[in-house]
């Protein structure tokens, strides 16, 4: 039997911001929550660069406006977890450069290294990270769940089409409470 892993993507001060859902992040700490007392490995995701960011071409359209600017307490505060879902000690930390949790970071080594061969994806954007993660990790042959209701789009239609006709043809699509019931205990 495979490791199972819960990963949170992208849940950081700064995208937390540009996504207002009050109910948001209480459904992620359940999740959060559930994993941490099932013993699963909880692997915090987020986007970061190094000062002046040179692993950003200023004609990458996501990213490229960063491109040469010097680090900033505020964008270094920013970048951080939010609070309400921040590691906790022995949690992974991984630092991507692109959309995908795998893009430019050494999350594929850290899982094959865990005998993590199951991933619960969370996180914001459904649009963004959640399906750039989950196309990749499907072709990587993980085995994969997407928590529909633990990921977050500010298009309400773009993530319902996500998850409800997208993410089923590869991966187990479930909500926070249906998840904590019947596989937090058991995957």
């Amino acid at each position: 039997m495979t490791a199972t892993a819960l990963l949170v993507m992208d849940v950081q001060r700064a995208v937390v911001a540009r996504y207002p859902d009050p109910d948001y992040l209480p459904r992620l700490r359940r999740a959060v929550d559930a994993a941490r007392e099932a013993g699963l490995p909880i692997i915090h995701v987020g986007v970061g660069f190094r000062p002046g960011a040179p692993e950003i071409d200023p004609r990458n359209r996501m990213f490229g406006q960063l491109a040469g600017r010097p680090a900033s307490p505020a964008a270094e505060l920013g970048m951080q977890a939010h609070p309400d879902v921040a590691p906790a000690e022995g949690d992974i930390v991984v630092v991507k450069r692109r959309v995908s949790a795998f893009a430019g970071s050494d999350l594929e080594m850290v899982l094959r290294a865990q005998g993590i061969g199951h991933l619960v994806l969370t996180g914001i954007a459904t649009s963004g990270v959640v399906l750039s993660t989950l196309r990749q990790a499907a072709d990587l042959d993980f085995t994969l769940t997407v928590l529909a209701d633990a990921c977050l789009d500010n298009d309400p239609e773009v993530h319902r089409v996500l998850t409800e006709k997208i993410f089923p043809m590869q991966a187990e699509v479930l909500a926070v409470d249906e998840w904590v019931a019947h596989r937090a205990g058991g995957a």
